[in-house]
């Protein structure tokens, strides 16, 4: 008798693994959670008091548009609500994505150290993942551009990129779209938007707003400080948009969920204290993280990607062994092909500065 059987391409997924939550810290020691890209300061209380508010009618299902919260989405950030999707994090967009434009035979591309959910929604929905090469840890357009066929249906660009750090202007964001064919969509992954300061850079409003195969995802789960109640949106032409509300769940983001997403984007104050502690901090720790003799790959997130060399004693994993004792988590990347190197994120002065001499500690050793 033959037993029911997943599709081959979900076979092929490699299921994805989280960044470790805890540790078992010697001696008792604090415990600083520095795995994950999650803000240091936490919630805004305005968003806990609202969540706390809204818990109160958690029988009665959630207004089923998330009509409220793409409201406030567009008001934000002078956006159409009609064009907005919200989701379970913007990990449940990239899967509405891709089930609606993808299937057997279809193409995906993403770069070399883009992002692992990528690979996962484009098998999950029977297409093909292709990786384009990097340069110095950077997404590349012409290598992209290179990978492009007749069947490409999607292409990936997580910017700023995890775990890297490192990301694209909009000069070449806006020149990788203009050379795309029309029938491909891109996806602009702008996961931590909030945190870049430079000039160069754009999230994607401008070309999701103008173009008919450019989407734009966010979440609230990195500066907002809300990755426990699972909250992302997406933004891009109304017909793409109208494609993923036939497949999205009925209500998909809980009353809880919106409440605190709309009350943190009204608590201005609050974002502006994260933006303003992660522009000192995370150049902080890579001058401090570079002076001990390890290289640190440039970052406009607010996390950095640290390389270990390749010796005994001295190589990523043992260095994540030695932080971990020491109630230091940080995140082993190998699976993202990078496994000389431990992503490491930016967080509180205590946590930042401890570290740092831990880190110090481990070099010295002989």
């Amino acid at each position: 008798m033959t037993k029911p059987a997943p599709r081959e391409n979900v076979l092929a997924i490699d299921i994805y693994v989280p960044g470790k939550s805890a540790a078992a810290a010697r001696n008792g020691a604090r415990v600083f959670k520095l795995s994950a890209n999650e803000t240091p300061l936490g919630p805004s209380p305005r968003a806990i008091a609202a969540a706390r508010q809204s818990i109160e009618h958690a029988a009665a299902y959630p207004e089923g548009s998330s009509k409220l919260l793409r409201a406030a989405i567009g008001a934000a950030h002078n956006l159409d609500p009609a064009r907005i999707i919200a989701g379970a994090g913007s990990d449940e967009i990239l899967e509405l994505l891709a089930l609606a434009f993808i299937g057997p035979g279809d193409e995906a591309i993403y770069s070399q150290y883009g992002f692992l959910e990528y690979k996962i929604v484009t098998l999950a929905a029977g297409g093909t993942p292709i990786v384009a090469p990097e340069t110095n840890y950077t997404a590349n357009v012409d290598a992209l551009l290179a990978a492009v066929t007749a069947k490409t249906k999607m292409v990936f660009l997580a910017n700023p990129n995890n775990p890297t750090g490192t990301y694209l202007p909009l000069s070449e964001v806006t020149r990788l779209a203009d050379a795309l064919p029309k029938n491909a969509i891109l996806v602009l992954d702008a996961a931590y938007a909030e945190y870049v300061t430079t000039t160069e850079y754009e999230a994607g409003v401008a070309l999701a707003t103008q173009r008919d195969n450019v989407v734009m995802t966010r979440t609230f789960s990195k500066i907002y400080g809300l990755a426990g109640l699972r909250l992302g949106w997406g933004y891009g032409p109304a017909e793409i948009i109208d494609a993923l509300n036939r497949i999205r769940s009925p209500f998909n983001v809980s009353s809880v969920a919106s409440a605190a997403g709309i009350a943190a984007l009204e608590d201005r104050a609050h974002l502006g204290a994260a933006i303003a502690h992660n522009a000192e901090w995370l150049p902080w720790l890579a001058q401090n993280i570079a002076a001990l003799g390890l290289e640190v790959l440039p970052s406009v997130g607010n996390f950095l990607a640290i390389r270990f060399p390749d010796e005994d004693g001295r190589r990523a994993a043992d260095a994540d062994k030695f932080l971990t004792e020491r109630g230091l988590v940080l995140r082993a990347i190998a699976a993202y092909g990078m496994p000389e190197f431990l992503r490491l994120t930016v967080g509180s002065r205590e946590a930042n500065e401890r570290v740092v001499a831990a880190l110090a500690e481990f070099v010295g050793r002989r």
